[in-house]
């Protein structure tokens, strides 16, 4: 076990403040600690130890490896959220595969499937964070994606709506879930001062994939069916297991730290020790993160209803269009080109103004949402997905980058799984309440303009974060100054009483 570089420092001020007379010698039996003395010294060296090493993670690289890993992340995010994003072309052809076996609710019943697994994508992000903490972001990503797809592959063998529930909505999303939170932690081992370009260019994977994914599935669910175009999505998790190979940790896991073993080796035949903090719920008493955990959610109980719905409202609205999916197409070219721009921007937004790039992506996803149902032309719908990608893409973006200005890059990983977690609820229910409403309305008008209230709320809400964030800094600060004080004033007397100390015995001395 290396020794901690504290300790030379302290065993210096331990020897200066032994009284002067003649050193002991190695032969001679020392006068103090018991066994009990011992194993307190032992347990205290050892904390130490580890306190050292979580304090001072090694400086990110910018480069190098980083850039595969940066590859390897982009696919995850592609395949994951394109897969998610373009659900709304497999809605339609799961209607058409259950509509005749069961018609009463199908449209609240079916939306049911996809909007479950988004939401247990983002409601497993506070375990994933353990997971991510004790295994290390390579294990967890590894075992995830290989999850998802024996989910993906289950789903393509059932006969009824109901099973898709359990194989899509839960098996595959965990398995999503698992793979996709380690690609956001790890890179804030390999990046610092690129993180905001770097996760505009990894988030960007789902722009890809949300341009290419709905015509590629609308042609093999029209060509193969159903079953069979969920198969072939079989082949992207595949590739995001080999992916999760490439996250070579720089960090060393819970279980590393407490085995001794910092490399990094995929299976670890040492028998390690559980860690002592699970849930890390005193990140909650940061007041700029619990309300930024609050004010994410508050938004998105609409979000995730345009993909879901968008597709049917308009096989509905525009009966004589052909390609629908052009519309995901423009959701997904502007969202990239969003988080490619706004991850940018926010590397020259100091501190946690980031937020105010949410802010305002917010504000237009609210009021895109509600100009759905107002576009009468084909051209005017193709105009507003284009707005609303280009601030879902700046949402997106500085998701993580705002984390880690907020609580810093040790607890960075469980504060995205605490907010990925918040956000699970709403996205699980706007999607069905959405399809409810058509069911008893007969259309998707006051759904979607029901969709775009809750981003304006919490957009209000984050605005209060640098507020607060700055005067806890002021608060701080003004903290920080006067113990520096105390600890001048402290070190001074210990200084005057050792010298008049000193004095004092070379009198008695002389005397």
């Amino acid at each position: 076990m290396v020794l901690s570089q504290e300790e030379p420092a302290a065993e210096q001020e331990r020897n200066e403040a032994q009284p002067p007379g003649p050193a002991p010698s190695d032969d001679a039996p020392l006068p103090g600690p018991g066994p009990s003395d011992v194993s307190d010294v032992a347990a205290e060296k050892v904390e130490v130890e580890l306190t050292t090493t979580g304090n001072e993670p090694p400086v990110p690289p910018e480069g190098g490896w980083g850039w595969l890993v940066m590859l390897a992340a982009m696919w995850c995010n592609g395949s994951v959220f394109g897969i998610q994003n373009a659900y709304g072309v497999l809605f339609v052809s799961m209607l058409e595969k259950f509509g005749a076996k069961d018609d009463d609710n199908i449209n609240f019943k079916t939306a049911w499937v996809g909007s479950l697994s988004m939401g247990m994508i983002f409601f497993c992000c506070p375990i994933v964070s353990v997971f991510t903490d004790i295994f290390g972001c390579r294990r967890t990503a590894v075992v995830g994606a290989a999850v998802g797809f024996i989910g993906l592959m289950s789903s393509s063998f059932v006969s009824s709506i109901e099973p898709l529930y359990l194989t899509y909505g839960v098996i595959f999303a965990c398995g999503c879930s698992f793979a996709y939170q380690p690609s956001l932690v790890i890179l804030g081992h390999y990046f610092k001062k690129r993180l905001g370009l770097v996760n505009g260019i990894v988030t960007a994977g789902s722009s890809v994939f949300t341009i290419l994914l709905p015509l590629l599935l609308g042609n093999l669910t029209s060509t193969v069916g159903l079953f069979h175009t969920l198969r072939i999505l079989c082949v992207f998790m595949f590739v995001l297991f080999l992916a999760g190979f490439t996250y070579r940790p720089l960090v060393p896991s819970t279980k590393e730290k407490e085995s001794g073993d910092s490399r990094s080796s995929f299976f670890s035949r040492r028998k390690l020790s559980p860690p002592k903090k699970i849930f890390n719920f005193a990140l909650f008493k940061e007041t700029a993160y619990a309300v930024w955990a609050a004010g994410i959610p508050l938004a998105l109980f609409g979000y995730f209803v345009p993909y879901v719905h968008l597709m049917n409202h308009v096989k509905k609205r525009f009966k004589d269009v052909s390609n629908k999916e052009v519309l995901f197409m423009c959701i997904g070219i502007t969202s990239g080109v969003g988080r490619l721009l706004f991850g940018r921007i926010a590397d020259y937004l100091p501190g946690v103004k980031k937020v105010y790039l949410q802010v305002l992506s917010f504000f237009f996803i609210g009021l895109m949402s509600m100009m759905i149902p107002l576009c009468s032309a084909f051209g005017a719908l193709i105009a507003v997905c284009l707005v609303m990608g280009l601030f879902d893409g700046c949402f997106i973006s500085i998701m993580a980058p705002i984390a880690f200005e907020l609580v810093g890059p040790q607890d960075a990983s469980q504060a995205i799984g605490f907010l990925l977690g918040f956000m699970s609820i709403p996205m699980t229910v706007g999607p069905p309440v959405a399809g409810l409403l058509h069911d008893k309305l007969g259309s998707y008008d006051v759904a979607f303009y029901l969709a775009g209230i809750p981003p304006f709320i919490g957009g209000v809400v984050l605005c209060l974060i640098p507020w607060i964030h700055s005067k806890k800094q002021k608060e701080i600060s003004k903290n920080g100054g006067g113990e520096k004080m105390e600890k001048m004033l402290e070190n001074q007397n210990s200084l005057l009483s050792g010298s008049s100390g000193i004095f004092k015995k070379e009198s008695d001395s002389i005397i």
